[in-house]
């Protein structure tokens, strides 16, 4: 028999028991004993049931599904989050279904709608970086499906946030890096259209103005958030002979791309111009020199989200919107450490 004929009735056929009890006992529904719920449970996955999640979302309301809206996964900061949010999600009985725009608006939006034909019960969402056209999420607003923005979040209000301290944490590590001494500072920015790249340049500012540093217009570049960019601009800037001594990228892939530029041109890193990321990865211990950074607690950052969404599921009719914002701090490593000029 093909899986996708078995049916709550043959399996109670073979175990002499009611279609009911044997619903029951696929919910762990509390009114049957232990080995009555682990019997039947055995017996269907021997006889290959497969359960029909959409005629159950007919019939509960309910799926027990989150979907995720994630713009990448190869990004180490992403596939972190993911990882724990399935983990967290499990532990709440919700499964997960992931979605990657891989940083394309439209693609994003297909997902979005796709995951709300399927009735999940809420969505998780961080948006892509060319998004501009927000009127897709005023239809989850109306078919009543929580959503949580998560990092990169667009300016809408009634809508819930999880965000890091973006502008507090480059703000930190620009005032770390001007108290080692360093006063011709760059940014490698991404987007401002998107929040991450405006609070991020925001608080490069504000601690630059703070500590009375002039901030050069050449030395501030504002693109994407990927490594091409990070390698782009570093050659700009080395071959107009107007390399600065510090370096603020704005992710972890960017200032992958200035080390790839700065061994391409025989630069030294960070005896010839030092730097400092924002976002933390593992890989980052393995660099040559390894690289410190702005710290954004992805275990946090996920349990918050996953957590705030749940509420809203379990609340939906009178829950009020939340923004959280978590703290970020520096993790140094042997980049950031000493200044090295003069």
């Amino acid at each position: 028999m093909r899986s996708s004929q078995v049916t709550l009735n043959d399996i109670a056929k073979k175990l002499g028991v009611s279609i009911i009890t044997v619903s029951k006992a696929l919910r762990d529904h509390p009114d049957l004993s232990a080995a009555t719920t682990k019997l039947i449970k055995k017996t269907a996955f021997e006889m290959g049931y497969l359960p029909n999640f959409m005629a159950r979302n007919l019939a509960s309301r309910k799926s027990n599904i989150i979907g995720i809206v994630l713009p990448q996964i190869a990004h180490h900061f992403f596939s972190s989050i993911i990882e724990y949010i399935y983990s967290y999600a499990s532990e709440s009985n919700y499964e997960i279904f992931l979605t990657v725009s891989l940083e394309d608006a439209e693609r994003q939006k297909k997902q979005f709608q796709t995951l709300l034909s399927m009735r999940v019960d809420g969505i998780i969402m961080s948006i892509s970086q060319d998004t501009s056209d927000f009127g897709i999420f005023d239809i989850a607003k109306k078919s009543r499906v929580p959503l949580v923005f998560m990092d990169r979040i667009p300016d809408l209000r009634d809508f819930n946030s999880v965000t890091v301290n973006d502008r507090g944490g480059a703000y930190m590590a620009i005032d770390h890096a001007i108290k080692l001494g360093y006063r011709n500072i760059s940014h490698f920015a991404g987007y401002t259209s998107i929040n991450i790249g405006r609070e991020r340049m925001l608080g490069f500012r504000e601690a630059m103005n703070d500590n009375g540093l002039e901030i050069n217009p050449e030395w501030i570049l504002e693109g994407d958030f990927g490594e091409k960019s990070g390698y782009d601009y570093f050659m700009k800037l080395f071959h107009n002979k107007n390399l600065p001594d510090f370096i603020l990228a704005v992710t972890y892939p960017v200032a992958i791309g200035i080390y790839t530029a700065a061994k391409e041109v025989g630069l030294r890193i960070p005896e010839d111009i030092d730097l400092i990321c924002f976002g933390n990865s593992p890989l980052q211990n393995l660099l040559s020199p390894p690289l410190s950074c702005v710290n954004q607690p992805t275990e946090e950052m996920a349990a918050k989200s996953l957590n705030l969404l749940i509420e809203n599921i379990n609340a939906s009719e009178t829950f009020e919107s939340k923004h959280l914002v978590i703290d970020t701090d520096l993790i140094l490593r042997s980049t950031a450490v000493k200044y090295n000029r003069g």
